[in-house]
């Protein structure tokens, strides 16, 4: 089970590597982002699109936390998007300001957890209606691995567009604790 340490780390990581793309990807003209490049999502914009989604996704369903954390304060009682191909905007700018929005939900999120919530079991409905029982710490920590998979896509799209976003480590945020 992470700790709230843990997440909040992670949330940090996801925010700055999601800041790193970004930036990249807009120093390409807008036609290179949409451009179909073969991957699952098509083109870099497709794979950002889906991170939009998929995390919009799971943070509302966060939101059916027993604690009503309020961080989430602003998903409840909004319609669950039943595709994760539903976009978000059709350009980098638009999709941009979705996507700062949802980490600063996130890092509010992280803020505001205290160990008791991520022991919690969140009852949860996939995009199909099947339901889930599923730990909550567990689950924050599929929310960031799902990031780190498809920005490494999305690293991938731009590294063969000639755009370097930089050091993905996770490492480069851990605080170093002095001499061994």
């Amino acid at each position: 089970m992470p700790t709230c340490d843990d997440i909040i780390l992670l949330a940090r990581y996801n925010a700055t590597m999601n800041r790193n793309v970004y930036d990249a990807a807009a120093t390409l003209p807008h036609e290179a982002i949409v451009a179909e490049r073969g991957a699952f999502f098509g083109s870099v914009l497709g794979t950002l699109n889906h991170l939009v989604a998929g995390d919009t996704i799971w943070l509302m369903r966060f939101a059916g936390h027993a604690r009503a954390l309020r961080a989430l304060d602003l998903l409840r009682g909004v319609p669950v998007p039943s595709d994760l191909r539903q976009s978000y905007g059709d350009s980098l700018p638009i999709l941009r300001a979705q996507r700062e929005r949802l980490d600063r939900t996130i890092t509010a999120l992280a803020d505001e957890l205290t160990p008791h919530d991520l022991e919690h079991v969140l009852v949860y409905r996939n995009t199909r209606g099947m339901a889930f029982r599923k730990p909550f710490g567990s689950l924050l920590l599929h929310l960031f691995n799902h990031q780190t998979h498809h920005r490494g896509q999305a690293s991938t799209l731009l590294t063969q567009a000639g755009v370097d976003i930089g050091v993905t480590d996770l490492l480069m945020l851990i605080g170093d604790l002095g001499p061994a």
